[in-house]
């Protein structure tokens, strides 16, 4: 299989209010670097999996509205846990959403077969989500 990945990040402040978080339940922030890779089972005709002009503009775009904000206070995620499996997720979603509008060009929404979401906490940490399309 053929992958691209591309890399951007997201500064995000949240709380993870269970007993299991320790600290963590309190308010605190996160810098996230995000991967995301797009797996495909061929090469389009210009010998690519996908762009990666294209895919680091989903990316960035995926997560604009994560950027910044305090996870708390954003309406979609009222009564959520934000892990970075959670977020991994969501933004494996939104990112699939768009593969399947084709905004990763010709031919994209049918090729690309797999996504995967690494959200990497800290040098020594990271979660993801990975799933076929």
């Amino acid at each position: 299989m053929f992958a691209v990945e591309v890399r951007d990040h997201m500064m995000i402040a949240h709380s993870l209010p269970r007993p299991s978080f320790g600290p963590a339940q309190g308010m605190h922030g996160a810098t996230f670097l995000v991967d995301a890779a797009f797996f495909t089972r061929e090469l389009d005709e210009d010998g690519l999996a996908v762009d990666i002009g294209l895919a680091t503009a989903i990316l960035a775009r995926a997560l604009k509205p994560l950027n910044y904000k305090n996870l708390d206070e954003v309406d979609i995620f009222k009564g959520k846990v934000t892990t970075t499996e959670f977020l991994a997720k969501h933004i494996f979603d939104t990112l699939a959403q768009n593969v399947r509008d084709g905004e990763l060009g010709h031919g994209s929404s049918s090729r690309v077969a797999r996504i995967r979401v690494t959200l990497h906490e800290s040098h020594i940490a990271r979660g993801w989500y990975e799933a076929e399309l």
